[in-house]
């Protein structure tokens, strides 16, 4: 494998990011690195507090700074946050710097994910957050898709096998960029 590659996952929130991030890391014997984990880091607080105190747009200027850091850094698996590809720089530099693989998964599946967690906040409020998902969705998947190097469903999948989907599907088990 090629030491200086990385390996970046897109997808909504609840796509399992994190999960298959961390076992994919260890698979390739590579750092992971979660975007949102180092905002919350550098910043000293967590991210529903900066989207209380600065909205969404003020998170998104954080979340593109470190974006742009950390595709900078080489031989890394990161998982980004599920808006981090809204922003036409963050597509960019994630595009250029490595391999993207979007994360695919159902709202119905998302919503299943998600129910538990108190930590969404573009979920807070929401009467019913499978409406608010699919408008998430509605809005995204595009950026996802036209983003994305590689595409792995994630519907119904333990992490393990999601993980052996994008190393089968890693060109010679080598990460990189598609030009």
């Amino acid at each position: 494998m090629d030491e200086a590659a990385n390996i970046f996952l897109v997808g909504p929130m609840g796509s399992g990011k994190t999960a298959v991030g961390k076992q994919l890391a260890r698979a390739l014997g590579l750092p992971f690195v979660d975007a949102d984990a180092e905002i919350e880091q550098r910043t000293g607080v967590d991210i529903p507090l900066i989207f209380d105190k600065e909205g969404e747009a003020g998170f998104r200027t954080r979340e593109r700074e470190v974006i742009a850091d950390l595709v900078m850094r080489r031989g890394i698996v990161l998982s980004t946050g599920g808006g981090a590809i809204l922003l036409p720089e963050n597509r960019e530099a994630l595009r250029s710097h490595g391999t993207v693989v979007y994360l695919k998964t159902s709202v119905a599946q998302q919503a299943r994910r998600v129910r538990r967690s108190a930590n969404r906040p573009l979920l807070a409020g929401a009467e019913d957050p499978s409406v608010r998902l699919a408008a998430l969705m509605s809005q995204r998947a595009p950026l996802y898709e036209g983003v994305a190097h590689l595409t792995v469903s994630t519907d119904g999948s333990r992490v393990g096998g999601v993980v052996a989907r994008i190393l089968g599907q890693l060109p010679d088990h080598r990460i990189l960029p598609r030009l």
